[in-house]
């Protein structure tokens, strides 16, 4: 991949142009990331919802101080993901674990993001804690076409079973209709068979995308609470662990399996050991060396070290909002994930 070895030659509204040496082409690249914000509620008790613990008077005492504080530290990662590559920063960011559109537009509205002009889509789900998915966006680099919230359900129709369903968003990347599809899988306090049956869902959901608008690219992003390696992953939705496993335009391929099980790298860890929970799976028409349409470059867990703990028994740890009880002012329990996509510039 000698013509990726490049400098970034200039910064244009829709992305990064940078100059391919040898051939002398120019490409436009784009970040799509995915980052759970570990409990983004509010102060106000929405009507349904079990957000108690996140009241001004609840387990949490989440009060004005401690809300403010959670958006100006998401609003940090968020307006730094991605610009060590593109300094325009990401063209969309799935999230998960937030309250609401308000916690949203509070977001996307804080002083450290409001520059970007970002936007979101966000549905309102069914989960019982209330947190929910959504997609945050910069509408000069994706725009936004169709968008709707699918439904998780079990195998025989419990209804009484209610989580969190599955965001798609079809919009315009680099002048192509890409689609989106941002996750929360169930929780490890669910046995396996639960994120099977998600990865099961997911996999139908893309084939019948991709039925319809076979030469669509699919991103397939989120909180999966299951490892690459995992059944849910490898086997029900079907992941890959190499690219050429991949024998299809609608096949797909999973880049972090290797960054777990080679580099030993991942995006939470429990009990002193690194888990890849966090992940962005892309259809097989990304793959390839003909990048007269978007192509996957790389991937990148982002890391700072203030999303770290410092010092002490956990350090080395993910630096979260509460730990034993105790507000820590932190980040989140889990890094953000980016992979960056290219293509030639008209």
């Amino acid at each position: 991949m000698k013509r990726f070895s490049c400098m970034l030659a200039a910064l244009m509204l829709f992305g990064v142009l940078f100059t391919a040496s040898a051939q002398e082409k120019k490409y436009e690249a784009y970040g799509i990331g995915f980052y759970n914000l570990e409990n983004l509620f509010d102060t106000i008790h929405d009507s349904g919802k079990n957000d108690y613990e996140y009241l001004p008077n609840g387990t949490n005492k989440w009060g004005t101080l401690k809300y403010t504080n959670k958006l100006k530290n998401m609003a940090r990662v968020l307006n730094e993901m991605g610009t060590d590559v593109i300094p325009v920063g990401m063209a969309a960011v799935g999230v998960s674990e937030i309250e609401n559109s308000r916690v949203l537009r509070d977001l996307v509205n804080h002083e450290t993001l409001a520059p970007k002009g970002w936007d979101f889509i966000h549905i309102e789900g069914p989960d019982r804690r209330g947190v929910d998915c959504a997609l945050l966006y910069n509408p000069k680099l994706f725009k936004p076409i169709d968008s709707k919230l699918a439904p998780y359900t079990t195998a025989d129709n419990d209804t009484t079973y209610k989580t969190r369903g599955f965001l798609i968003v079809s919009g315009d990347m680099g002048g192509e209709v890409v689609h989106i599809i941002v996750n929360h899988w169930p929780s490890r306090y669910a046995k396996s068979p639960a994120r099977e049956r998600a990865g099961t869902l997911v996999r139908q959901l893309k084939d019948s995308i991709m039925n319809v608008h076979p030469d669509t690219k699919v991103f397939i992003m989120g909180d999966m609470n299951d490892d690459p390696d995992n059944k849910s992953m490898k086997t029900c939705l079907g992941a890959m662990r190499n690219k050429e496993d991949v024998k299809s335009p609608t096949g797909l391929y999973n880049p972090w399996w290797n960054i777990l099980r080679k580099k030993g790298h991942g995006t939470l860890k429990y009990k002193g050991k690194w888990n890849l929970f966090d992940q962005v799976v892309v259809s097989g028409n990304l793959l390839g060396s003909d990048r007269s349409t978007l192509k996957l470059w790389k991937i990148e867990i982002f890391s700072r070290n203030y999303l770290f703990q410092q010092e002490g028994r956990y350090k080395g740890n993910t630096l979260r909002t509460h730990a034993g009880g105790v507000w820590l002012n932190g980040y989140s329990d889990h890094l953000p994930v980016i992979v960056y996509v290219v293509k030639e510039a008209e």
